[in-house]
Protein backbone atom coordinates (compact mmCIF):
# COMPACT_ATOMS: atom_id res chain seq x y z
CA UNK A 1 0.00 0.00 0.00
CA UNK A 2 1.06 3.69 -0.85
CA UNK A 3 -0.28 6.84 0.91
CA UNK A 4 -0.81 9.55 -1.85
CA UNK A 5 -1.81 12.97 -0.78
CA UNK A 6 -2.51 15.96 -3.14
CA UNK A 7 -1.81 19.47 -2.91
CA UNK A 8 -2.02 22.50 -4.58
CA UNK A 9 -5.62 23.10 -5.41
CA UNK A 10 -6.95 26.38 -4.69
CA UNK A 11 -9.25 29.29 -6.35
CA UNK A 12 -8.35 30.62 -9.71
CA UNK A 13 -9.86 32.57 -12.23
CA UNK A 14 -10.79 31.69 -15.75
CA UNK A 15 -7.76 31.13 -17.64
CA UNK A 16 -5.28 31.15 -14.90
CA UNK A 17 -3.07 28.17 -14.00
CA UNK A 18 -2.49 25.55 -10.93
CA UNK A 19 -0.20 22.74 -10.27
CA UNK A 20 -0.93 19.85 -8.78
CA UNK A 21 1.24 17.67 -6.79
CA UNK A 22 0.71 14.02 -5.53
CA UNK A 23 3.36 12.86 -3.39
CA UNK A 24 3.70 9.24 -2.38
CA UNK A 25 4.77 7.16 0.83
CA UNK A 26 4.91 4.12 2.35
CA UNK A 27 5.64 1.52 -0.90
CA UNK A 28 7.24 2.81 -3.99
CA UNK A 29 5.19 3.84 -6.60
CA UNK A 30 8.25 3.49 -9.29
CA UNK A 31 7.31 1.82 -12.37
CA UNK A 32 3.49 2.23 -12.05
CA UNK A 33 0.76 3.62 -13.81
CA UNK A 34 -0.53 6.46 -11.87
CA UNK A 35 -3.68 8.68 -13.08
CA UNK A 36 -5.16 12.15 -12.25
CA UNK A 37 -9.32 11.76 -12.16
CA UNK A 38 -11.60 14.53 -10.99
CA UNK A 39 -15.12 14.59 -9.79
CA UNK A 40 -17.33 17.41 -9.99
CA UNK A 41 -20.43 17.97 -7.59
CA UNK A 42 -23.18 15.40 -8.39
CA UNK A 43 -21.32 14.00 -11.26
CA UNK A 44 -19.02 10.29 -11.54
CA UNK A 45 -15.36 10.45 -11.41
CA UNK A 46 -13.67 11.10 -14.56
CA UNK A 47 -9.67 10.16 -15.90
CA UNK A 48 -7.87 13.17 -16.42
CA UNK A 49 -4.61 12.24 -17.50
CA UNK A 50 -2.64 9.02 -17.64
CA UNK A 51 1.13 8.58 -17.30
CA UNK A 52 3.07 5.24 -17.76
CA UNK A 53 5.75 3.68 -15.00
CA UNK A 54 8.58 5.78 -16.75
CA UNK A 55 6.97 9.39 -17.89
CA UNK A 56 7.43 8.38 -21.31
CA UNK A 57 3.83 7.79 -21.95
CA UNK A 58 0.93 10.03 -21.24
CA UNK A 59 -2.30 10.16 -22.33
CA UNK A 60 -5.06 12.94 -21.61
CA UNK A 61 -9.07 13.17 -21.95
CA UNK A 62 -10.26 15.18 -24.81
CA UNK A 63 -11.34 17.81 -22.40
CA UNK A 64 -8.26 18.52 -21.39
CA UNK A 65 -6.08 17.81 -23.81
CA UNK A 66 -3.31 20.86 -25.00
CA UNK A 67 -4.29 22.72 -21.14
CA UNK A 68 -2.69 20.25 -18.99
CA UNK A 69 0.48 18.38 -18.23
CA UNK A 70 0.73 15.38 -16.43
CA UNK A 71 4.48 14.42 -15.58
CA UNK A 72 6.14 12.48 -12.43
CA UNK A 73 9.26 12.59 -11.11
CA UNK A 74 10.29 9.17 -9.56
CA UNK A 75 13.47 9.99 -7.80
CA UNK A 76 11.44 12.74 -5.46
CA UNK A 77 8.17 9.91 -5.19
CA UNK A 78 5.76 12.37 -6.58
CA UNK A 79 3.74 13.13 -9.83
CA UNK A 80 2.25 16.84 -10.97
CA UNK A 81 -0.57 17.70 -12.88
CA UNK A 82 0.61 21.53 -14.62
CA UNK A 83 -3.00 22.87 -15.14
CA UNK A 84 -2.91 25.81 -17.73
CA UNK A 85 -6.12 28.01 -19.42
CA UNK A 86 -8.10 26.58 -16.88
CA UNK A 87 -12.02 26.69 -17.25
CA UNK A 88 -14.99 27.03 -15.00
CA UNK A 89 -15.49 23.54 -16.25
CA UNK A 90 -12.78 22.13 -14.67
CA UNK A 91 -14.10 22.98 -11.22
CA UNK A 92 -13.95 19.69 -9.20
CA UNK A 93 -12.31 17.85 -6.86
CA UNK A 94 -8.84 16.44 -7.91
CA UNK A 95 -7.55 12.74 -6.85
CA UNK A 96 -4.02 11.20 -7.75
CA UNK A 97 -4.46 7.22 -8.09
CA UNK A 98 -1.80 4.13 -8.85
CA UNK A 99 -2.48 0.86 -10.54
CA UNK A 100 0.09 -1.31 -8.80
CA UNK A 101 -0.46 -4.09 -11.30
CA UNK A 102 0.63 -1.96 -15.04
CA UNK A 103 3.86 -0.36 -15.83
CA UNK A 104 2.23 0.91 -19.10
CA UNK A 105 -1.03 1.88 -20.06
CA UNK A 106 -3.85 0.31 -21.95
CA UNK A 107 -7.14 0.49 -23.43
CA UNK A 108 -8.75 0.10 -19.28
CA UNK A 109 -6.04 2.69 -17.62
CA UNK A 110 -8.96 5.24 -17.67
CA UNK A 111 -11.53 3.34 -15.51
CA UNK A 112 -11.53 4.00 -11.63
CA UNK A 113 -11.17 0.45 -10.95
CA UNK A 114 -8.41 -0.26 -11.75
CA UNK A 115 -6.45 1.76 -9.10
CA UNK A 116 -5.42 0.51 -5.79
CA UNK A 117 -4.78 3.52 -3.58
CA UNK A 118 -6.65 7.27 -3.93
CA UNK A 119 -5.17 10.29 -2.34
CA UNK A 120 -7.67 12.21 -0.31
CA UNK A 121 -8.46 15.11 -2.88
CA UNK A 122 -7.38 18.90 -3.58
CA UNK A 123 -10.31 20.90 -4.46
CA UNK A 124 -9.77 23.49 -7.29
CA UNK A 125 -12.31 25.91 -8.30
CA UNK A 126 -12.42 28.26 -11.37
CA UNK A 127 -14.76 31.30 -11.63
CA UNK A 128 -15.88 32.63 -14.85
Amino acid sequence: QVQLVESGGGFVQAGGSLRLSCAASGRSFNNRVMAWFRQAPGKGREFVALINGNGGNTFYAESVKGRFTISRDNAKNTMYLQMNSLKPEDTADYYCAIDFDAWELDSGSGRPDRYDDWGQGTQVTVSS
